[in-house]
């Protein structure tokens, strides 16, 4: 079988399972009151971000981060599709790897409770470790921990700086989630009465919620905003948006603005999105922001000599034409593609050219938990590998190797980003095309700031000469431990090293 969209394509359960699946829903009291957090003096804070065009987001597979609690380790194993142990007390035990990395913001998968068995449509055993498959909307599985220590997790983020967002599911349930024996085709598309277009349709063969019906909404907001309300999460990573229907998500909005306040965060997942894919929901305001499915494959083209440097600039400014006051989350590798550094076949100078790529482009990056270090993200499900600990005794992923020197460059990347507003809300303007080499110019109107990015994909250095852009002070000097550029009066002389991103910004002036 093959793999979509985050799920798989095979059959609904054996009925054999049925006998696994049992309970009913049931609202739960709120949780107590939370303990004590650690205080800002305790922890790795983070200059909280001004705004989210100012967000660098962690996305976290929570299952396959850190294990701080091996009480809960039901269905654990060694196989791809087994759960392996991470859950919400590793997770804020570990908070301090993604702040000092300098993320603003964090996306952890689905904590809601899974369906009790696994399906083998793909040969192997597959438990609902990622979070998908829910068979209680109204339960943490014990498997990640509890609601309070959802709410210590938030409370935790934000004291080192940080928002998070909660990935939730609207679309569907697990398969052969008790959904389907307590509420059957009341409330759900499935088997041969699924449809064939994007609404009706069981998307990998998951049952269906029938959303127009005002009884199944009332049940699944209840579900993930009363959630959200007894956590303070900051908003919502929203699964399969596109199959569910908009006057679903424009009441959703007007829920979540109204119980949870309106910075509530809502970033949409529709398959194979970009700002002009998304502006059929950004245009009603249904949501703030959603992924830029077109990045990964653009800047990999680009690194790896595919079409002309000019080509990929005009490419940087037609992704940043995006409707005003709403966002793209660009990524590298996810949890649903191939990972970058695969598909460049390994090769760690072109993917770190990905990354500074990345963080000069408009737009929410996002980093792909362990990316950071050089995790071994494959091909589905080895795109779901465990976070490199090195010789930290952290499980699932103790003594895998991890590379330092690159979470060093993620860092100083970082940093660059955020000190720059020229980078995340500016102006950007191609100034140099060569054959395998680009410069552009980026400038924020309202600080001033500006800085120049120069790329060369190439296998030797060259020289730019770049014209000096209206309104530069001064000389330019390299924010990346490049050489500096050469005044030459209205023009500078750019050495741009082979395989590398520079940035430069004005220096010292009189």
């Amino acid at each position: 079988m093959t793999r979509r969209d985050g799920f798989f394509l095979w059959p609904l359960l054996a009925p054999a399972l049925l006998a696994l699946i049992a309970g009913c829903a049931s609202t739960p009291t709120p949780p107590p009151a939370d303990p004590a957090v650690e205080t800002a003096a305790d922890v790795a804070v983070v200059q909280p971000q001004r705004s989210w065009d100012d967000a660098v987001l962690y996305f976290v597979m929570l299952d396959r981060f850190a294990d701080g609690d091996d009480g809960n380790n039901q269905d654990v194993g060694d196989g791809p599709g087994n759960f392996h142990g991470g859950d919400l007390t590793g997770l804020i035990e570990q908070l301090d790897e993604i702040s000092e990395l300098g993320c603003t913001a964090i996306w952890i998968t689905p904590i809601q409770q899974q369906i009790p068995g696994y399906v083998s449509g793909a040969g192997f055993f597959d438990w609902g470790y990622h979070g998908y498959w829910a068979d209680d909307f109204y339960a943490v599985d014990p498997r990640f921990g509890t609601e309070q220590q959802m709410k210590t997790l938030v409370d935790a983020a934000h004291a080192r700086g940080m928002k998070v967002l909660l990935d939730v599911v609207y679309n569907h349930c697990g398969y052969d989630s008790r959904y389907v024996q307590e509420y059957g085709r009341d409330w759900l598309r499935f088997g041969s009465r699924c449809g064939d277009d994007d609404i009706t349709g069981c998307l990998a063969g998951l049952p269906d919620f029938k959303t127009e019906n005002p009884e199944v909404r009332e049940y699944l907001f209840g579900a993930q905003l009363g959630l959200a309300e007894r956590t303070g999460v900051d908003g919502f990573r929203l699964d399969t948006v596109k199959h569910v229907e908009h006057d679903f998500w424009r009441e959703h909005r007007e829920r979540t603005r109204a119980r949870l306040g309106e910075d509530f965060f809502l970033l949409g997942e529709v398959w194979g999105g970009d700002g002009r894919v998304l502006d059929p929901w950004f245009e009603p305001d249904e949501m703030d922001g959603g992924f830029d499915f077109s990045f990964q494959g653009s800047a990999i083209g680009f690194v790896l000599g595919r079409g002309r440097p000019v080509a990929f600039d005009h490419y940087l400014d037609r992704r940043e034409q995006v409707r005003p006051g709403y966002f793209v989350s660009h990524y590298l590798s996810s949890h649903d593609t191939d990972g970058a550094i695969l598909t460049l076949g390994g090769d760690f100078e072109l993917f770190r050219m990905c990354v500074a790529l990345q963080m000069t482009a408009r737009g929410i990056p996002c980093i792909f938990y362990g990316e950071e270090v050089g995790r071994d993200i494959g091909t589905w499900p080895d795109n779901r590998t465990d976070m490199p600990w090195g010789d930290r005794p952290i499980e699932p992923g103790a003594g895998i190797e991890r590379d330092e020197d690159l979470r060093a460059y993620y860092k100083q990347l970082i940093a660059i980003r955020r000190a720059h507003p020229s980078i995340w809300r500016g102006d950007r303007e191609g100034l140099v095309f060569g054959q395998d080499h680009l410069v552009f110019h980026r400038h924020d109107p309202e600080s001033g700031d500006r800085v120049l990015v120069a790329v060369n994909r190439g296998d030797t250095a060259v020289t730019a000469e770049v014209p000096r852009p209206d309104g530069w002070i001064g000389d330019a000097v390299s924010l990346t431990d490049g050489p500096a550029a050469d005044e030459a009066g209205d023009q500078f002389s750019v050495t741009i090293p082979r395989r590398s991103v520079q940035i430069l910004a004005p220096g010292d002036h009189e």
